[in-house]
């Protein structure tokens, strides 16, 4: 996966819908955080092996970890919230 690539359709969701969101960079991962109805969201990127990262857009208050085609699974989740 390019570094280019990564969490770029995440932030165009976000642009497209004009949330609005924090991202930075350390260690050549990703840091999102964005504030929906309220609720504070992360998305928070790792290299530890394979690329992933560990957010709480599933389930509010839970962490979890994606793993592989990650930025997919993390737009099917959101692209249902109005």
């Amino acid at each position: 996966m390019e570094k280019k690539d990564r969490l770029a359709h995440v932030k165009e969701m976000f642009e497209e819908r004009g949330w609005t969101y924090k991202s930075c960079q350390e260690d050549g991962c990703e840091s999102i955080d964005f504030e929906y109805r309220g609720v504070s969201y992360h998305i928070w990127e790792f290299h530890d092996g394979e690329w992933g990262v560990e957010t709480n857009v599933r389930h509010g208050g839970g962490m979890e970890e994606l793993t592989g085609d990650y930025e997919s699974e993390l737009l099917q989740i959101m692209k249902d919230w109005t």
